[in-house]
């Protein structure tokens, strides 16, 4: 999955929540924890980089990478937004 489309479907849980979307728990529950679940993962990819297989590694960076990417969604910062910021430091 691309993350702007991965993003959208977040802002979709984010708009039209339902009792069994994890995506929408998130957001119910706040930004304390969301930010906590983004340490979590952060942590985890730190560990599976030095302890783990790559395919282990792979997967602890996309839970980090989604988690991220409802941290945005709930601050209303798009990858778009990121991307600019990218492109002006590679200058």
């Amino acid at each position: 999955m691309k993350i702007n489309e991965l993003y959208a479907t977040i802002q979709n849980r984010q708009s039209n929540p339902s009792e069994t979307s994890y995506t929408a728990s998130l957001f119910a529950k706040g930004m304390p924890r969301i930010a906590q679940k983004v340490g979590e993962e952060a942590t985890e990819v730190v560990v599976a980089a030095l302890a783990q297989d790559d395919a282990r590694l792979v997967e602890e960076i996309a839970d980090l990478t989604y988690h991220v990417l409802v941290l945005m969604a709930a601050r209303g910062i798009s990858p778009q937004t990121v991307e600019i910021e990218l492109e002006k430091r590679k200058k």
